[in-house]
């Protein structure tokens, strides 16, 4: 299995942070945050990488170079300062990415969820296995539910959708280059009964602030996934 790191956005909460320096590239105790999901993707048995990226992205490439060094094999999707959004920047690399299913991951969240678990999530009628959390507070509402292992958009059980989940290249059969957001073609695949999930109760941070950010890095959970 293939996997992706979505790295694209603009960092525009993170600021003055991002002014200079793409997020990902923010330092999370001796790392950068996006080397917590390289180094936990090596160690979970993945291989092959794909990175999306915006503004100030070359710096990204010039950091992470070719992953030799994580033991990993990474290709770049350099999208400018017009970012796809989330669909768009998925759909612009599936030739790269393969006919199999693939795992993707937000750049912009910490976990220690394991990949391994998601090598085998996905089954034949399904499109997606999300993973879901807890909601947190400037998440309350959370996004789907998850009932008897399937996610839909029922009003109880709700949870929030980790940034973290496995998409069959067919999600996308309908979809055309450009700019576009992934939760339509999820909705649309939960409405068919297609998509599958879980809940993890583990450690899962949303990085979209300074104030999270300092929260991280005084967090107890450092070098949990560091090398």
């Amino acid at each position: 299995m293939k996997a992706m790191i979505l790295a694209a956005g603009h960092g525009e909460r993170m600021r003055p942070l991002t002014d200079h320096i793409p997020k990902p590239l923010l330092k999370v105790g001796n790392q950068a945050l996006i080397e917590y999901h390289l180094y936990a993707l090596a160690k979970t048995g993945f291989e092959e990488v794909v990175i999306n990226h915006g503004r100030l992205g070359e710096q990204i490439e010039s950091f992470l170079g070719d992953g030799a060094r994580y033991g990993l094999r990474i290709k770049y999707s350099a999208e400018g300062t017009q970012p796809l959004e989330t669909g768009g920047g998925i759909f612009r690399v599936l030739s790269i990415l393969g006919d199999a299913p693939f795992l993707v991951i937000n750049a912009d969240v910490w976990t220690d969820y394991s990949f391994e678990k998601l090598k085998n999530a996905l089954n034949q009628k399904d499109f997606a296995h999300l993973v879901l959390v807890d909601n947190p507070p400037q998440h309350a509402n959370g996004d789907f539910s998850l009932v008897n292992g399937r996610v839909g958009e029922e009003t109880t059980n709700r949870f929030t959708f980790s940034g973290i989940g496995v998409y069959r290249p067919e999600l996308f059969a309908s979809s055309k280059s450009g700019a576009f957001p992934l939760a339509p073609l999820l909705r649309r695949a939960m409405a068919a009964n297609r998509v599958s999930g879980e809940h993890w109760a583990g450690e899962w941070q949303d990085i979209g602030t300074p104030a999270r950010l300092e929260a991280l890095r005084n967090s107890r959970f450092l070098g949990v996934q560091s090398s």
